[in-house]
């Protein structure tokens, strides 16, 4: 695989699991009654979070393998697992509405935690680290979390004119279709740790 068919990958892969419109959404409920700047602050705070989470893990993936005595074809079928627990509820999750009040720091919950940089998106981070190869690709994996942390950027920004302009039917639409790109990531990551782990299960069995 070429570094611009990584980037592209590591791309696509984190985008599809953070879903930027789906963020959008909560955050246009969330911020509605806000002014511009506090909307503004909110915004940079989560994104900020996000951002600094995210490339974290994208620079520890293979110290944590390392410290918790993981093999890679194994984070590899649990992450995939995950996914697809993420995939299907996706698929089949109603519209949330989240009310301020009853939220400490929506820039945190939920912004942040769960939907910017929850579990599925470390996950992914963490596993297409682990599979970047030399300094460059290590490199591509944090511009390609920039990327992604960008489109929640402008997806939050832009979200009244983005979900005036798609409307809540379509707004399900691409969920789904987010969902199932996830789900093939999530299946395809389960056969590559498959894959992988098979020479070793093979000598264990002649053993």
């Amino acid at each position: 695989m070429s570094a611009i068919e990584f980037l592209i990958v590591a791309i696509t892969s984190i985008i599809a699991i953070m879903n930027p419109v789906s963020t959008a959404a909560v955050f246009s409920i969330l911020t509605e009654k806000f002014t511009p700047d506090q909307q503004r602050e909110v915004m940079i705070n989560s994104l900020r979070i996000s951002t600094v989470v995210l490339i974290f893990f994208a620079l520890t993936g293979q110290l944590i393998f390392t410290v918790l005595g993981l093999t890679l074809p194994a984070f590899k079928i649990a992450g995939g697992i995950l996914l697809v627990s993420f995939a299907t509820g996706m698929l089949s999750a109603k519209k949330e509405v989240y009310s301020p009040e009853e939220l400490e720091n929506i820039a945190v919950v939920p912004l942040a935690f769960p939907l910017t940089c929850g579990a599925g998106t470390i996950t992914v981070v963490i596993l297409i680290s682990s599979q970047a190869v030399g300094i460059l690709e290590n490199l591509l994996v944090i511009v390609a979390v920039l990327v992604a942390i960008g489109a929640s950027y402008i997806a939050m920004k832009y979200s009244s004119w983005i979900l005036g302009f798609i409307g809540d039917q379509e707004l399900r639409i691409i969920t789904k279709f987010l969902a199932v790109f996830v789900l093939a990531i999530a299946i395809q990551f389960i056969l590559n740790g498959i894959s992988d782990a098979m020479p070793e299960i093979l000598a264990h069995v002649k053993d």
